[in-house]
């Protein structure tokens, strides 16, 4: 199954997990709408494509001001966007979501993916995140936890707490 970020934030939000500020848009006038009612003095722009490296290939880009907002959103809107995982025909951008910029303490990332060879869903996770988790894969494994669930227990508290220690995660983070 594949959705999008703003799809995936949802479901964060429907079990109380918490996301920056934002919201899905089609049209570059919609875009400078929500930034407005989102407040604040910058935003993202992300392209929702399924497919990883949007960052690296101008799919996502940080706006300073309503107008560019806009200007980004237009730019964005009716290409293709072509990363290491899409091809070289890309992927068409359709839709794009809007987020309130807020400083980062720390990158982490997670994800939950589908083992072929093992048949299981497995929970990756790195301290070394953010937008080359690749390039941490190919140079750094040892960087990289992998926890396979099984598929009748799903994934345990243990499980969660094993990773939360990996990551350097302490008290309510755990």
């Amino acid at each position: 199954m594949n959705i999008h970020e703003y799809q995936a934030k949802q479901l964060f939000k429907d079990y109380q997990i918490p996301v920056p500020e934002g919201k899905q848009v089609t049209k570059p006038e919609q875009a400078e709408l929500v930034a407005r009612a989102l407040g604040g003095e910058g935003w993202v722009v992300k392209a929702q494509v399924h497919a990883g490296g949007r960052g690296k290939v101008g799919g996502v880009k940080l706006a300073n001001s309503l107008p560019e907002v806009k200007e980004f959103s237009a730019s964005l809107l009716g290409q293709r966007l072509v990363t290491q995982q899409t091809g070289t025909e890309g992927l068409p951008i359709n839709s794009l979501l809007i987020e309130k910029i807020y400083p980062i303490k720390r990158e982490l990332y997670l994800s939950l993916i589908v083992d072929r060879s093992s048949q299981r869903v497995m929970f990756v996770a790195s301290a070394a995140g953010g937008m080359d988790i690749e390039t941490v894969a190919h140079d750094t494994p040892e960087r990289i936890i992998s926890v396979p669930i099984h598929p009748a227990a799903g994934l345990q508290g243990y499980q969660c707490r094993k990773v939360g220690f990996a990551l350097g995660l302490k008290g309510a983070q755990l």
